[in-house]
């Protein structure tokens, strides 16, 4: 399966925008923070996969 790297651009209430750092030219994608780790905040790196997302460290 396929990983794909985010990085929090912007946190907007419950939800957060996430800009792919490998593809910054494609639009930010509208996650919940429901699936997200708990302690992210504007800037954090997150990777997606396995359907989960997960904070780099």
């Amino acid at each position: 399966m396929e990983s794909i790297l985010y990085m929090v651009e912007k946190i907007d209430g419950d939800y957060a925008h996430l800009k792919q750092v490998d593809h910054p030219e494609v639009e930010a994608k509208l996650v919940a923070r429901a699936l997200l780790p708990e302690n992210i905040s504007e800037g954090t790196r997150v990777i997606y996969e396995w359907l989960e997302y997960k904070e780099l460290l």
